[in-house]
């Protein structure tokens, strides 16, 4: 379980193909300082276990599953990412609950910068409009994000200089694809009207 509230922006050091998935190694030094073999790191928002930890890099095995149906695929070495480690109990939920389990990816369509903000537009599958609604929870790449415009297959997040600095959202172009997650809350309370669980 993570927050969406990114620790540090790593740099893909290595990638190996490995037949039906593909070994990625990242350096973080933050979050590879008290990470053990089998921890959860989440990688511009999915969620890798640590199979090797070497001076400050950790590497995780991608299954073809997770390359398909994320960005992660278009990795290159080099390629900088958005790194946090799993919240511990206790810790301050600053962003929201965030499963690292990518539904889908987006694509930046535009970028409208003012005085104070940013407003990214993106496209978005849209089978995942019926999770967003204004002032709703989204999770970027890894990063908590909060909606303020929902389209049929697009919707708008604002950005504070902070968060464009501090993440990989800053240094995105038109056309560069990103990993989503919605609210899984949201998904929750689908599946228990589906299935009649919610009585009046």
């Amino acid at each position: 379980m993570f927050t969406g509230l990114v620790e540090e922006v790593g740099t893909v050091t290595a990638i190996e193909p490995l037949g039906d998935s593909t070994r990625l190694t990242v350096s973080g030094p933050l979050v590879t300082s008290d990470a053990t073999h089998g921890a959860s790191i989440a990688v511009d928002g999915c969620c890798l276990t640590v199979t090797e930890l070497v001076d400050g890099c950790f590497s995780a095995d991608v299954m073809a599953e997770s390359l398909a149906r994320t960005a992660l695929g278009a990795l290159v070495v080099g390629s900088s990412v958005n790194l946090e480690r799993a919240a511990a109990l206790g810790d301050r939920l600053g962003g929201h609950i965030v499963q690292g389990h990518v539904d889908g990816t987006g694509t930046l369509l535009s970028i409208e910068p003012s005085e104070h903000w940013t407003v990214l537009r993106f496209a978005m599958p849209e089978h995942l409009a019926r999770y967003l609604v204004e002032k709703g929870s989204i999770t970027v790449s890894g990063v908590s994000l909060t909606v303020v415009e929902v389209g049929d297959d697009w919707f708008t997040v604002s950005l504070i200089p902070t968060t464009l600095a501090d993440t990989t959202l800053g240094s995105l172009s038109v056309g560069s694809p990103v990993n989503l997650e919605a609210d899984v809350l949201a998904k929750h309370v689908e599946r228990l009207l589906q299935k009649g669980a919610v009585h009046e």
